[in-house]
């Protein structure tokens, strides 16, 4: 006999045997079993013969004991679903104790959830984010496949600072309580495991770099790396980054592949996960309505996500930004925390989302940014003060995508590099792509954790992730 899952035969037409496994989500009046197997977001339900069940199996039947059922797939008699299963016979593969099982069938707050992480996806809200993380993971995959791009590990350990943050995790197999020294009493990373102090990588950007110097367009999807100590909904210690890199592309070319892009694997979920999205779309309307008005989303999420692919994204440069902003009414009233004063600000989210949500109505791309607010690897214009950067702006969250057309040009490279006390034998590979076969590139680097988010409407960048590290916190 076939073994089904919960989505198959949700599908499927009734008077047929079937054979499912799953989790018991409830079990109400000693007959009706709500089962879950993760598939769908929807329960089977299971309909027991109580009466010809004995009374020491039907109390081994709690909510998240796991259970093997075969039976009759049947038009339901009830409400709320087309079929049922009239179960023949049930066999209990694990107990779950009813008085200690943490997931109940009541409402938990997400941040008993978090203290659970090994569990929530039992819930339907975790359990609906969790696939469409992983149908967003697939559609990326299948975006840049469909495209001419080729996949590329970097590296998770490395010698160098790409965004030149600082903030990031040593990597040593020293011996903490006794490690080599300097005459000056400073640790001689020399006679460590790599011979240098290495740490684990906040982006694999510039590794990326090379191999687009070479193979012509390559992606790079893995875990980076933060020590921040920031305790915030948007920050995570531990996290996944998209970074494509395409050698012969400037920056026009740039924002129309982030456009593309964006549009598609988000198009992607709105057309396979309808069902999780639908639900989301309802509980984050239903959370809304306790809000005071104010407070409320002026979207609701499904429409959010159409906003971004229904619409071309305006281009707007980042001097004519300010000058709308320095203008809007809430910077003249003082309404925004952050008023903006003069050319050279850096954006905050709240004057990001103005100007996708109330300016020009569509999501934006801004370009041309003060060279003094972002990194070192940006191409610098003819004016001397403005880089060839774009961020792409997205309603409710600001600031999603991060890019820029590369530094091709040796010279005005290593002056930058000098000017931010960057050594050039630390990145002596990254210089040698300017000096044999430079050509213009770009590319840009996309939070995995931040799209997902905005593609569940979930608050708190840890509930898009399965385990969050956070300072103070590596649990599970």
């Amino acid at each position: 006999m076939t073994q089904y899952t919960v989505a198959q035969l949700l599908k499927q037409t009734a008077s047929q045997d079937v054979d499912i496994k799953g989790w018991v989500r409830t079990f109400r009046a000693k007959r009706f079993i709500a089962l879950n197997d993760g598939s769908t977001l929807n329960n089977i339900q299971c309909v027991v013969d109580f009466e010809n069940t004995p009374e020491d199996v039907l109390k081994r039947i709690t909510t998240g004991a796991a259970v093997h059922i075969k039976g009759e797939l049947v038009e339901s008699q009830g409400q709320g679903q087309a079929v049922e299963i009239a179960v023949k016979s049930i066999d209990i593969l694990g107990d779950s104790d009813p008085d200690k099982y943490p997931i109940q069938p009541k409402k938990h707050s997400f941040e008993f959830l978090r203290e659970n992480a090994h569990l929530r996806t039992r819930t339907n809200t975790f359990s609906a984010v969790m696939r469409l993380r992983s149908s967003l993971s697939f559609a990326i995959h299948k975006y840049f496949n469909e495209n001419g791009f080729y996949y590329m590990h970097t590296p998770i350990i490395t010698g160098s600072d790409a965004e030149g943050a600082g903030e990031m995790f040593r990597v040593s197999a020293l011996d903490p309580k006794n490690p080599p020294l300097n005459e000056d009493g400073t640790i001689d990373y020399t006679k460590d495991f790599f011979r240098k102090e290495t740490n684990l990588t906040v982006s694999g950007q510039l590794e990326a770099e090379t191999y687009a110097m070479s193979l012509g367009k390559v992606y790079t999807f893995g875990p980076t790396f933060r020590a921040e100590n920031s305790n915030t909904s948007r920050h995570l210690a531990e996290f996944w980054m998209i970074e494509p890199e395409v050698a012969f592309m400037d920056l026009a070319g740039n924002m129309d592949l982030a456009e593309d892009f964006m549009k598609s694997v988000i198009s992607y979920v709105l057309e396979h996960n309808s069902d999780d999205l639908e639900f989301l779309d309802q509980r984050l309307f239903d959370e809304d309505k306790a809000k005071p008005q104010a407070e409320r989303s002026e979207m609701r999420l499904i429409e959010k996500l159409k906003f971004v692919t229904e619409n071309n994204f305006k281009r707007v440069s980042y001097t004519e930004a300010i000058d709308i902003l320095k203008n809007s009414k809430p910077n003249k009233k003082k309404k925004f925390n952050y008023i903006i004063e003069e050319w050279g600000a850096d954006l905050q989210s709240e004057h990001e989302r103005f100007l996708v949500e109330k300016h020009f109505k569509c999501p934006v791309i801004l370009f041309d940014y003060p060279a003094d607010i972002k990194a070192f690897y940006m191409r610098l214009n003819e004016d001397g003060k403005t880089v060839r950067a774009m961020d792409i702006l997205f309603p409710g969250i600001g600031e999603i995508v991060g890019g820029s057309q590369r530094e091709e040009r040796l010279e005005v490279l290593k002056e930058k590099m000098a000017a931010l006390n960057i050594p050039e034998e630390e990145l002596w590979w990254y210089l040698d792509l300017r000096k044999y076969g430079t050509a213009v590139h770009s590319g840009f680097g996309l939070g995995f954790e931040r799209l997902v988010m905005f593609a569940t409407g979930m608050g708190n960048i840890r509930d898009v992730i399965p385990f969050p590290r956070t300072p103070q916190n590596a649990e599970f």
